[in-house]
């Protein structure tokens, strides 16, 4: 352990099966925290981040749950709240992008991209919200410079980025 700064922590690492949810799962795991590495099909993966963290001596459960559900988020709470008893750090980080031009842009993308990147954020910070101790706890959205370099042939994966800083911003207020 690098650092035990985040020692007696518990943190929800939403997409954490890969990418940048894995890293920062691992992350939080070498400075002290406990992990839920959360992952919507990718069990192998989330698997493989849960051993890597428990090797490097540090504690991670792998917990499936597709946050655009609200049944499913309200169940990775329950499971995180199982595992390690509370919950002090929610990192919302599930992400899902398709890049294409936009006359072949349709509904289920759309949805699909709205439902995960901005109703699941959402969603997993009400929950997350009950589930924090009188202290409080620290919400962590993961957005993207797609938002404000807004490259071609994104244009739903970059309105999702312009939501989660809108929301990002409003919440920061409204929580306060």
């Amino acid at each position: 352990m690098k650092n035990g700064k985040l020692n007696g922590k518990v943190a929800v690492v939403t997409g954490a099966s890969k990418g940048i949810g894995a890293r920062i799962a691992k992350e939080f795991a070498a400075h002290g925290a406990s992990v839920v590495v959360n992952y919507a099909s990718a069990k192998h993966d989330a698997d493989r981040v849960v051993d890597e963290i428990s090797k490097g001596g540090g504690k991670a459960v792998a917990v499936r749950g597709n946050v655009a559900k609200k049944a499913e988020v309200d169940g990775l709470f329950a499971e995180a709240e199982k595992a390690f008893g509370k919950i002090d750090i929610l990192v919302n980080n599930a992400g899902v992008y398709e890049f294409v031009p936009l006359e072949e842009v349709s509904e289920q993308q759309f949805h699909r991209m709205f439902d995960v990147n901005v109703l699941g954020m959402l969603l997993a910070t009400q929950e997350a919200l009950k589930h924090f101790n009188s202290d409080g706890g620290s919400i962590i959205n993961i957005g993207s410079l797609a938002s404000s370099l807004t490259p071609p042939t994104a244009v739903v994966y970059n309105a999702t980025k312009g939501a989660v800083d809108a929301i990002t911003r409003t919440l920061a207020k409204e929580l306060d």
